[in-house]
């Protein structure tokens, strides 16, 4: 979990359209003035969906969200795909109004969705699900994890825009979905458990909880093995 829920965090795209808005903006039409404009929107929908994730958080649960906001997500990867292929990359005629309010409104749903779900929720998450004994290791993969691929993405960007083109949204789409998938089935939902309590839940886990039991019992059958051996060496 310390390692996959930041790779898929930053294989959402996110930093696609963070730091790289303007630029889409620009190529699609917009001036100057209007591509930064609606970078600051989208900075402010980031903002006000991130406060929407704090209060529902503990109301929801975590599992909810992921799963909302990864649909959201994928669903407007697609569409923002369909309108950059068919207005940008196709050689059609400039953005008319109408695609332009849509293109705008794919990116804020995106971010959104992003903000609300698999922003805060890839920061807490990976080291919430952690017992307390992996618990300071796993926040330090974490960190490192998503600071790396948020590197790459950043610099190679540009070069698969300019190789997939508009299509390179419907790569980040499927990477939501594969990571929508992976967090419904493996990951334990944590609402309302407390850190103590945190090695139960993997325990219980319809997936997990067969590899846990399994581990714990070949632990006791070594304990027991070394207790014998302990037992006979000290009669001799």
């Amino acid at each position: 979990m310390a390692v996959m829920i930041p790779l898929f965090q930053q294989l959402t795209g996110i930093n696609s359209v963070m730091f790289y808005a303007p630029v889409i903006m620009s190529s699609v039409g917009f001036g100057a003035k209007a591509a930064l404009l609606n970078t600051v929107i989208i900075g402010a929908v980031n903002v006000l969906s991130t406060l929407v994730s704090v209060a529902a958080v503990d109301r929801v649960g975590r599992k909810p969200l992921y799963l909302q906001g990864g649909i959201q997500m994928a669903g407007c990867h697609v569409a923002l795909s369909a309108l950059l292929a068919v207005y940008v990359f196709d050689g059609a005629p400039p953005l008319p109004r109408a695609a332009s309010a849509a293109l705008v409104a794919c990116i804020c749903g995106f971010v959104s969705a992003f903000a609300w779900s698999w922003g805060p929720l890839g920061w807490l998450t990976p080291i919430e699900v952690q017992p307390l004994e992996t618990r300071s290791l796993a926040s330090g993969i974490n960190v490192a994890v998503n600071l790396a691929l948020t590197t790459l993405i950043g610099q190679f960007l540009l070069t698969m825009m300019c190789a997939m083109k508009a299509y390179v949204f419907l790569l980040f789409a499927a990477c939501v979905l594969v990571a929508t998938v992976f967090v419904g089935v493996l990951l334990p939902e944590t609402k309302g458990v407390p850190t103590e309590e945190v090695a139960a839940l993997w325990k219980a886990h319809r997936v997990w909880g067969p590899i846990v039991r399994a581990a714990e019992a070949e632990e006791a059958a070594a304990r027991a093995g070394a207790d014998k051996a302990a037992g006979v060496a000290t009669d001799a």
